[in-house]
């Protein structure tokens, strides 16, 4: 068996650009990127016809926004503007550390499993964060692996990290909809709510709880 955590609002929580197309548009123009006149709309716009489930690199994405609009730039720039517009401040969720420790604690294998457009963010977030990349025995994120939860894909490719069957996946996240994904693989799905009973199958108050329930986890 082995547990996979979600990142952002399960384990830490960080502050995204509320405007993440004027924050882009900001660093393309410190790079003399001649940023379009309806950059909002350029960035609104679909402009790779990926799979469903598929994750787009979000530098992929603005440099075809900014080719829609017949804007020149140098190579890599679109991904350091998108790199440098995702910056945020980082806090560790109390409970953490105990919910990973909890599932090692049972000699479960922990994973990270997360969704991620952005390059270098999940990394740069671990850094600022009171985790580091060793508390976790792999790091499996959208962008790096192409699939967003909840595709199936994504917890099959973390499941195989661990050598384990998909079924014996256990999920740890703070949204059914994307983190709920696990049970389409009959993984099972642990969902943070904050107004849930804690003697819900499923859904757990808090980290706390979590760890109480990945503690008592029969190891397979």
């Amino acid at each position: 068996m082995g547990v996979s955590f979600d990142l952002f609002d399960t384990l830490v929580t960080a502050d995204y650009p509320t405007d993440p197309a004027a924050a882009i548009a900001t660093e393309l123009e410190s790079r003399d990127v001649s940023v379009p006149d309806d950059w909002a709309d350029a960035y609104t716009e679909v402009h790779i016809d990926a799979p469903a489930g598929a994750e787009t690199p979000l530098p992929a994405h603005v440099s075809r926004a900014l080719a829609s609009r017949g804007v020149e730039f140098g190579g890599n720039v679109p991904r350091r503007a998108v790199v440098a517009a995702f910056d945020p401040a980082v806090e560790t969720r109390p409970g953490a550390r105990e919910a990973i420790e909890a599932a090692r604690s049972r000699g479960h294998a922990v994973a990270l499993c997360s969704n991620c457009s952005v390059p270098e963010l999940v990394g740069r977030t671990l850094v600022r964060s009171e985790l580091t990349r060793e508390d976790f025995d792999a790091i499996v994120t959208s962008v790096g692996c192409g699939w967003r939860k909840p595709a199936p894909e994504i917890f099959e490719v973390t499941a195989d990290e661990f050598g384990v069957e998909p079924s014996e996946l256990v999920h740890v996240g703070d949204d059914p909809r994307t983190d709920g994904g696990v049970e389409a693989v009959d993984g099972t799905a642990l969902i943070l709510d904050a107004d849930a009973e804690p003697t819900a199958r499923t859904r757990l108050p808090n980290l706390d709880a979590i760890a109480d329930r990945l503690a008592a986890l029969e190891v397979t």
